[in-house]
């Protein structure tokens, strides 16, 4: 799998699992498990934007 395809997948699959920790906090109340899920969202929306660039570049 090419580097760049990589890290979308990757970027998608912890923009949905920052989803997830971030409902999760909500739901418990528990705003540390709602912050790492909103990091971990832009963290994944980050990775899925590197990956889109390096496909750009021939990567």
């Amino acid at each position: 799998m090419k580097s760049s395809t990589k890290d979308q997948v990757e970027g998608t699959f912890h923009q949905m699992k920052g989803k997830i920790k971030e409902v999760a906090g909500e739901l418990s109340d528990n705003p540390e498990l709602e912050a790492e899920g909103t990091g971990e969202k832009i963290a994944g929306k980050v990775q899925e934007k590197i990956g889109q660039v390096k496909k750009v570049f021939g990567d």
